[in-house]
């Protein structure tokens, strides 16, 4: 998938686990496990918003666009 979840990383630099993170921005643990591991096909703006205003970063810090490899 060309979309790269880093919400990890994140997580990592902020010392913050994602039971923490789940409880302040109002979403499961396991849907912050699923967003972790990249199994999700979306995130609502708002629960974006929500993340980035916990974790003090900008959309860009959590997702990134990596291009596919091209095998011709």
């Amino acid at each position: 998938m060309p979309i790269v979840i880093n919400l990890d990383v994140m997580l990592a630099r902020r010392k913050m686990r994602s039971r923490e993170l789940a409880e302040r921005i109002g979403i499961t643990e396991q849907n912050v496990s699923l967003l972790k591991s990249g199994k999700v096909k979306g995130v609502r703006f708002d629960t974006l918003e929500r993340i980035c205003e916990v974790l003090d970063c900008q959309p860009g810090d959590i997702l990134e666009f990596r291009e596919a490899d091209k095998t011709t």
